[in-house]
């Protein structure tokens, strides 16, 4: 083992034994070197003399080899315990009680005196008491009463200092406990500031660069107008968008106070609160503005058409989706309004449907020709046609008679976008329509597996409407309901009265709808996922027509759906009010 690795247990922070044993040797060093002198006494008792000298070198020699950290710190007293014995038999070689050498007896019992525990006072003492008792012990020499008095008297003084002693160095102990651990409480809050400032260094640098690249993005939103407003209305955000959208700059718009109203038609307004059954006798910009936030104050985003007035005077058709601001509390403290240009949407629609009822129109004639003349074939008893080919006809009547029907479709969707479709109607009993469309269905849904049922009432249900486009209406959900049943399964078609309306439920124990695409089913042309997956035939207009029919009829249409449970479709048409016929024109 090399010097270096012996040199390197000695503890800075906590002496070890060695270190504390250091100043003992140097005592004893002292007191060789002051025998040597020409003028001193030598040894009186060369055997007791080598023996402490020995002892003195053991207890060193321990104190520095021993690995005294495996052990528990109390263990170390055994050093200055081995240097006292040492220093009395030291004495008692160098002339007894009256040896010259006596203090070098402070060393190991200050050393005692100092460590933790009262237990140590006691030990200083007893040692002490000992080292001044052995030369009365050894001596031949009659003791005397003096000798016996100052064998008592100086262990008791030394016994009083030592618990002084202890008592101090418990107290500095404990105040340089506190002293060390304020000095690592105050490293630790340097460190957490230094790590806090850091922090705080990177995320202002963080902050700004998100404030850069939000502004860019504000700046870069042109083709959507983002509008925000205070609890009341009054415009405080006005982005790009929103100025080329409306023709004011942000400065016109933030210093003038304006209203978000103020961008709004008032027919539109007035239309909204209407269906929200509000009064509008006399209306304040606090109830048009709750026409634009009723939705979102319930705690729902709105999704809604209206048209914004530029400041020349200009219409604009948009979509506006509705939002709450929220503080960093999580509080309302306003509304975003991100509205979006419908007009080239609109019009491409427009175009759209025009091309639809067109090609559809177009269609229509050729398709009767090719039905007129197979049923010609079919009846032309000169030239009677085999079986064979009688059945190749069936099939092409069938598709003829499909494709018509779903050119039938197109045209009608095509007038519903346009806003305008024929209605017929009258005093209409809903059960034998109810009756008709499931009798209709039944031998299709025999062919498939599936329970077809129909449950009346026992008093009739009479509303205003027309007969053509309810039985319409129930044909569609009923098709679909059989469509989307696996063999097995169960439609049920209800008819019943709920307050001031007919209701007509249609529900079946099929694949269901997921929940996130409910929304879209009476889109043109959208088919449900489960639909897709599963082949099942079809093109997306039945739910279409069915809307547009009931909407036209006053009514409305509810679906409540469970993927892999079911699907329930209901029909709700005012008994009394006739229909409003919204979309009436062509009576």
């Amino acid at each position: 083992m090399t010097i270096d690795r012996w040199l390197g247990r000695i503890s800075i922070d906590s002496p070890s034994p060695f270190v504390k044993q250091i100043p003992t040797i140097i005592g004893f060093l002292i007191a060789i070197g002051v025998m040597l002198l020409p003028l001193s006494p030598g040894p009186t008792n060369t055997l007791f003399f080598y023996l402490g000298v020995a002892l003195a070198v053991v207890a060193t020699v321990v104190s520095f080899a021993f690995p005294w950290r495996r052990l528990r710190a109390e263990w170390s007293i055994l050093i200055p315990v081995l240097s006292l014995i040492a220093v009395g038999l030291f004495r008692l070689g160098t002339g007894g009680s009256n040896s010259p050498y006596g203090a070098l007896l402070l060393l190991p019992f200050v050393w005692i005196a100092t460590e933790e525990g009262r237990i140590n006072a006691v030990i200083a003492a007893l040692g002490t008491f000992l080292v001044l008792l052995g030369p009365l012990v050894a001596s031949t020499v009659p003791t005397t009463v003096g000798d016996l008095v100052r064998a008592i008297f100086s262990p008791l003084i030394y016994m009083i200092v030592a618990v002084v002693i202890n008592e101090i160095a418990h107290r500095v102990r404990v105040q340089l406990a506190a002293a060390n651990e304020a000095a690592k409480q105050r490293k630790e809050l340097l460190e957490q500031a230094v790590r806090s400032q850091d922090e705080l260094v990177l995320n202002e640098s963080r902050l700004k660069t998100a404030n850069r690249l939000i502004q860019s993005i504000w700046n870069a939103v042109t083709e959507q107008s983002v509008i925000g407003t205070d609890l009341d209305g009054l415009i405080d955000v006005w982005n790009p968008g929103a100025e080329k959208m409306l023709g004011l700059t942000e400065k016109q718009a933030l210093e003038g106070h304006r209203h978000i109203i103020e961008f709004h038609l008032a027919s539109e307004l007035e239309e909204r609160l209407r269906d929200m059954d509000a009064r509008v006798q006399t209306v304040s910009s606090a109830e048009d503005f709750s026409a634009l936030v009723d939705a979102v104050r319930s705690g729902y985003a709105d999704v809604r058409d209206w048209t914004y007035v530029r400041a020349d005077g200009k219409l604009v058709p948009v979509q506006v989706a509705a939002t709450p601001r929220l503080d960093e509390n999580g509080h309302r403290v306003g509304f975003i309004f991100v509205a979006t240009d419908m007009t080239q949407a609109r019009e491409f629609a427009r175009l759209k449907d025009e091309f639809v009822g067109l090609i559809s129109h177009e269609l229509r004639t050729p398709l009767s020709s090719i039905l007129g003349y197979l049923e010609l074939m079919r009846d032309d008893e000169d030239d009677p046609l085999s079986q064979e080919q009688l059945q190749y006809l069936g099939v092409a009547e069938r598709n003829a008679h499909r494709l018509l029907r779903l050119v039938g479709d197109l045209l009608f969707t095509a007038q519903v976008e346009s806003g305008r479709f024929p209605l017929e109607q009258k005093d209409l009993e809903l059960g034998p329509l109810v009756t008709a469309s499931v009798e209709s269905a039944r031998p299709v849904a025999t062919n498939a597996g599936v329970a077809l049922t129909a449950e009346l009432p026992e008093e009739s249900v009479t509303i205003f409407g027309d007969p053509l486009r309810i039985g319409q209406s129930i044909d569609n959900l009923v098709s679909n309901a059989i469509k989307f049943t696996p063999s097995g399964g169960r439609v049920t078609v209800a008819l019943s009265r709920d307050g001031g309306d007919a209701v007509i439920a249609v529900t079946d124990t099929g694949i269901g709808i997921p929940a996130v695409e409910l929304g879209q089913l009476s889109n043109r042309f959208f088919r449900a996922s489960t639909a897709t997956r599963n082949a099942v035939p079809g093109v997306g207009l039945g739910l279409t027509i069915t809307k547009a029919i009931v909407t036209a009829h006053g009514g409305s249409i509810d679906i409540a759906s469970e993927e892999g449970v079911g699907t329930t479709i209901s029909l709700r048409l005012p008994l009394e009010v006739a229909a409003t016929a919204a979309l009436d024109g062509g009576r």
